[in-house]
């Protein structure tokens, strides 16, 4: 399966009017953002689980970061509540469920293989004192990518020029690129070349953004 698989044009996505795939499991479902494989796959996703719901355990062959969007994202390891980034790098091994039920935006298969840094962070505690109403959270940085997660007041502007292509998920709020208004839920991928010019809405703005990384997409070494 291919699904907004070329990674050299812009690509905006309002997620709300998707409608939910089945996955394999009974109560966990999907919409697709953007997809290179089957079962196996390259994959950007909005995952809900259902209450009471659960993924059988597997391996991260090619590691998994996502946020919580809502409800409470369960495993072995703890309890995820919404406003949670975690990474979980290639090798790493967990149980996922949700007993209250919840939603999570996640990506498979995009790290680098010799990556085993894997941790959880609440996004909104790395936030800096906003600059011209813009707050800034640098959640992780490397050789191949910028992860950060950004509160804009209403209004403010957001700039970004970057090197290697960006990727925005809209938390809450709105903010207008060009011709686009993105909403919650709307996701907007740029390629290498193209700078972000983003003003926020009158509700402001929360939005995760990763930046860089599509000079390494690829279909996963299965």
């Amino acid at each position: 399966m291919e699904l907004n698989a070329d990674f050299a044009t812009r690509v905006v996505v309002h997620s709300d009017a998707l409608a939910w795939t089945p996955s394999p499991m009974p109560g966990v479902d999907r919409r697709m953002l953007d997809r290179i494989g089957d079962e196996v796959a390259r994959a950007t996703s909005i995952v809900r689980y259902a209450p009471a719901s659960s993924f059988s355990a597997h391996t991260h062959t090619g590691g998994e970061e996502f946020i919580v969007l809502d409800g409470v994202f369960q495993d072995e390891h703890g309890d995820f509540p919404e406003g949670t980034y975690v990474r979980n790098p290639p090798t790493t091994r967990h149980t996922p469920g949700s007993a209250p039920g919840c939603t999570i935006f996640v990506k498979l298969w995009q790290f680098d293989p010799e990556d085993r840094t894997q941790f959880r962070k609440t996004m909104a505690d790395a936030l800096g004192a906003p600059v011209e109403g813009v707050a800034v959270a640098e959640l992780h940085a490397d050789a191949r990518e910028v992860v950060r997660y950004y509160q804009l007041d209403p209004g403010a502007k957001l700039s970004i020029d970057a090197p290697g292509g960006i990727e925005v998920l809209m938390i809450a709020g709105s903010m207008t690129d060009g011709d686009d208004v993105l909403r919650k839920g709307s996701w907007l991928r740029l390629p290498d070349g193209d700078a972000l010019q983003a003003i926020a809405g009158v509700e402001g703005a929360k939005v995760w953004m990763k930046t860089g990384h599509l000079r390494f997409a690829k279909a996963p070494e299965v």
